[in-house]
């Protein structure tokens, strides 16, 4: 899928596949996230979205290769929650969207799925 031009938005286990196929590791947690309320940073906007969460192995920040950048991170343990391809119309985000757990916090990361797929058919 990255060696086309199709949109990629990867969700909880996507976003650890996504950052697999882009060169970088996972990481086994001490502690998982699991639940409901857990607050999470969009690192651009300085926003802070809730987010429910279900998963025990994380994307080691420190194994990202250049191009892929950082979009959103746990307030809990500074866990990397969301990475974006710079040189492809792919990203994702490790917690579960579609819970929607706050009124609206989450949905700019539909709004953005949304914007690639309609440039990418303009």
């Amino acid at each position: 899928v990255l060696e086309t031009e199709i949109p990629v938005f990867g969700i909880c286990l996507g976003h650890q596949l996504l950052a697999l196929a882009s060169g970088a590791k996972t990481l086994k947690m001490g502690h998982g996230h699991h639940g409901a309320n857990h607050p999470v940073q969009d690192i651009a906007k300085g926003t802070v979205m809730i987010t429910s969460q279900n998963h025990g192995f994380a994307v080691d920040e420190a194994t990202l290769p250049a191009n892929v950048e950082v979009t959103h991170k746990s307030l809990f343990d500074g866990t990397l929650q969301g990475i974006r391809r710079t040189d492809k119309p792919a990203y994702s985000f490790q917690g579960h969207p579609e819970a929607s757990p706050g009124p609206h916090d989450v949905a700019p990361l539909f709004d953005e799925f949304i914007r690639l797929m309609e440039a990418r058919s303009a």
